[in-house]
């Protein structure tokens, strides 16, 4: 029996026209990666594109805000990782 709460579905609607970011000139060979998921993704579209409330946000997603809140900080400190260390970004769905 798993332990723990089942897993809400969230709601995404956004799909990234890319799902790849790296620093130009450095092949991908040589690069280490940051994964965002699409909840990560959608979160910052929300917020930082649509400009809306992190309670709004949650309700259009069908989280709660503080479950909102921890995507959108996890996204926040992955691309700060990724931008200040030289990493590629890659976005999976899961």
């Amino acid at each position: 029996m798993p332990l723990g709460r089942p897993r809400k579905n969230r709601r995404i609607c956004f799909s990234p026209n890319a799902d790849y970011f790296k620093p130009r000139g450095i092949p991908l060979r040589h690069l280490d990666e940051v994964v965002l998921s699409f909840e990560e993704m959608e979160s910052l579209r929300l917020y930082y594109e649509l400009e809306l409330e992190q309670t709004e946000c949650a309700k259009k997603m069908k989280i709660s805000q503080p479950t909102f809140h921890r995507h959108l900080d996890k996204a926040n400190k992955k691309i700060a990782h990724a931008l200040l260390n030289g990493k590629a970004i890659k976005i999976v769905g899961k």
